[in-house]
């Protein structure tokens, strides 16, 4: 895939300002997301992929694993895990200034998780300058620095997750083990869904008001939101790589464009037309 150089584009979905979203040509990067959002709040939802942020302005309050953290700018750096459900809102008048790396677990393995979910505040400076340094890499369009500087910033984050614990399983509990199952099927089901009453049918006549339970439980959302999130994070992927707004409804699962734009608005902060736009060459 050809580099592509972000471009600022105003909008009013959550009180943007401006967001530039786009696909690297770095293996590890699935996604960078630069962000000024003058009041947004982001529903409870889960990645496949690992989300490093740094803090430009402002400062954020989120939740990851119902513990709530606050991160502004500062030496810290936010790594949020895949996997692990966590949300996301402003907290201060001058709104919030950030920078996104998704990257996949071939830049950090998923047994790193339980080590983020303990400590997802890295306060150290090298590390952001690394950070920063990759991004500003990745905006000149320059695949080999840019590819350079993360093995620098992937370094730098093993060596501090290194040591802290094996990712949380869920429990052995019945319920547990419910919800993981629960989990796996709507995993292999994020276009297509699934209804309660089969999902119930499947996982060995479950009582449906059993099933949500359990999920939210284990993940703290329930299972239709969890799906919800998966989709609008296919129509990111779908969006970036050039599909139109309806083609990326279709393909990710929703029913129409206008079902996937107000979803992609709150978990998203601006329109899917304006996010794919951000991204133009």
């Amino acid at each position: 895939m050809a580099a592509i150089r972000p471009r600022s584009n105003a909008g009013n979905a959550g009180k943007v300002s401006t967001v530039s979203a786009w696909q690297p040509p770095v293996p590890g990067i699935a996604e960078v997301f630069h962000a000024r959002f003058t009041e947004h709040a982001y529903p409870a939802h889960v990645h496949d992929t690992w989300a490093l942020m740094i803090v430009d302005g402002g400062r954020v309050d989120f939740a990851l694993d119902r513990e709530r953290h606050g991160a502004g700018v500062s030496d810290a750096v936010v790594l949020l895990p895949p996997g692990v459900v966590h949300d996301g809102r402003t907290v201060a008048e001058a709104g919030l200034r950030k920078r996104v790396l998704y990257l996949d677990t071939s830049v950090l393995p998923q047994r790193l998780a339980g080590a983020a979910v303990d400590a997802p505040l890295l306060v150290d400076p090298a590390l952001r300058e690394r950070v920063h340094a990759l991004h500003l890499a990745l905006g000149e369009r320059d695949p080999l620095e840019a590819q350079s500087r993360l093995a620098f910033v992937r370094e730098r984050l093993r060596g501090r997750l290194a040591g802290r614990g094996e990712p949380p399983t869920g429990g052995t509990a019945p319920g547990a083990r419910l919800a993981v199952r629960l989990r796996e099927l709507l995993d292999a089901r994020v276009v297509e869904g699934i209804t309660l009453e089969e999902a119930a049918a499947r996982l060995g006549h479950a009582h449906p008001t059993h099933l949500i339970r359990s999920f939210r439980k284990a993940y703290g959302l329930p299972p239709h939101a969890y799906l919800t999130g998966r989709r609008v994070a296919l129509a990111r992927g779908l969006l970036l790589a050039g599909a139109r707004p309806a083609q990326a409804a279709a393909e990710s699962g929703f029913y129409d464009q206008a079902h996937l734009a107000r979803h992609f608005a709150r978990h998203v902060g601006t329109s899917p037309a304006r996010f794919a736009r951000s991204g133009g060459a």
